[in-house]
């Protein structure tokens, strides 16, 4: 405790870090208090049926990133989700188009151009988004008995305020990293999961004594299984294989270049939460099937598909994964790339010809690990279902793995590790007394 304290006290002295800090729970708040900002001309009381609609499946992914906004019809209903679908599109574009992969290689300059395009995207995206959110918030409320304002200028407005809505959510995402600890696009939508968390646990823990299903003993054995799956996904997350890397000496005038060992940190993991949030669309399919479909019941084969605790939709699920970690591995992780820029800065592996042998071994090496950590991507991927079984309410039973888990993770880690790089820029101690916090990428970023 007196080392959290002093920690705490360090954390204020350095003016700097003081200010990010402070900035940042400045913008936190403003995009808290957006997200229960309701639209013009919607009542909040007729919101019931789109709250139950948002309860599961990929509407209540969707909802959980916004942190409950979509389900509010806030302004910011759609949240950051469109800027991150535009990220990924140029992220598939700089590898499959030259005119993209030139200007990934112009330096600064290019990721500024790229930043301009994912931006135009977005208002894109959020130009077919918005209508297509305003049919479904009508058809919500036309199940609980109310209607939704009619007219032209009534639909025009309200594109451009969601629109609107989720460019600033963008903009303070941008700003955090910026003017705050940075990662300010992962930031709004952990805080988004940490929102629903209070709720959920405080949910859980009343069911558990009004049910009589196991009292409190059940109550505090949920928590250690929790704390036991967070151990697993920072394993995770921070898990890599690193392949020593011998730099060529060389001396210019009186000074010596390279002559050292570095190490390339490839991630067990390297596709992050991609493969679920693929998966979990593909999954989504049979279930909007039946929403459209006039039977009041699913049998057979989409039956055994939309239960999302059953043995095939599990199966299914976790087989997508490990197939979608290594389809997005594969486009996000080029070998021949970076065997080119090892041989051009005098690089070579230790017993490993430059050049293809490079590229060779490091696919070699990335196929080896990617298998073991898909199958842990999709082992936690999982456990929720695992969860509802065990008899978890579904609000808790999200937190327990999956995409908001291994976010959560991953942006906390972040976050401390940068926290951590200051105090250490600055002569302080870390955060820990042994070793130091280690990011997404697995290594201790310089300062």
């Amino acid at each position: 405790m007196n080392r959290l304290i002093e920690t705490l006290q360090n954390i204020w002295k350095i003016e700097d870090l003081r200010k990010r800090l402070i900035t940042t729970i400045l913008f936190v708040l403003v995009y808290r208090f957006g997200s229960y900002i309701v639209m013009p001309g919607i009542n909040p009381a007729d919101l019931e049926a789109l709250q139950n609609q948002t309860s599961g499946g990929l509407l209540g992914l969707l909802d959980m990133f916004s942190g409950g906004a979509f389900s509010h019809a806030s302004v910011f209903a759609l949240g950051i989700m469109p800027y991150i679908s535009a990220s990924i599109v140029v992220q598939l574009l700089g590898i499959a188009v030259p005119y993209f992969q030139k200007m990934q290689r112009e330096g600064e300059s290019g990721r500024n151009k790229l930043n301009q395009i994912t931006r135009y995207l977005t208002v894109l995206i959020l130009l077919f988004q918005s209508p297509a959110y305003l049919v479904n918030l009508s058809v919500q409320l036309g199940r609980a008995g109310a209607a939704m304002p009619q007219g032209l200028w009534f639909q025009v407005s309200s594109v451009i305020i969601l629109t609107a809505g989720s460019m600033f959510v963008m903009w303070l995402g941008e700003r955090i990293t910026d003017k705050g600890i940075g990662n300010g696009i992962s930031f709004l939508i952990m805080i988004g999961i940490i929102a629903r968390f209070p709720t959920a646990i405080v949910q859980e823990f009343a069911s558990r004594l009004t049910d009589a299903a196991g009292g409190l003993v059940m109550f505090i054995a949920e928590i250690l299984a929790l704390l036991f799956v967070i151990g697993l996904s920072i394993l995770l997350v921070q898990g890599t294989r690193k392949v020593p890397v011998q730099y060529a000496k060389r001396v210019v005038g009186n000074k010596q270049y390279g002559g050292v060992r570095q190490y390339i940190p490839l991630k067990v993991n390297a596709a992050n939460v991609m493969p679920i949030i693929f998966a979990q669309a593909i999954m989504f399919i049979p279930i909007t099937l039946v929403g459209f479909s006039h039977s009041a019941t699913a049998t057979g084969f989409v039956s055994a598909f939309t239960d999302n605790t059953g043995f095939w939709y599990n199966f299914v699920f976790a087989i997508l994964i490990i197939a979608f970690t290594y389809f997005y591995t594969a486009i996000t992780i080029n070998p021949t790339q970076m065997a080119e820029e090892m041989k051009r800065n005098n690089g070579f592996i230790p017993g490993v010809k430059p050049g293809k042998k490079t590229a060779e071994y490091l696919d070699e090496i990335m196929s080896r690990i990617t298998l073991p950590g898909s199958f842990f991507l999709a082992l936690v991927a999982i456990l929720p279902a695992f969860a509802r079984i065990a008899g978890v309410s579904m609000a808790f039973a999200q937190f327990f793995g999956g995409t908001s888990l291994l976010i959560l993770v991953g942006v906390v880690l972040d976050t401390l590790q940068q926290i951590e790089s200051r105090l250490l820029m600055r002569h302080y101690d870390g955060l820990m007394k042994t070793g130091r916090i280690l990011g997404r990428t697995g290594s201790v970023s310089a300062y």
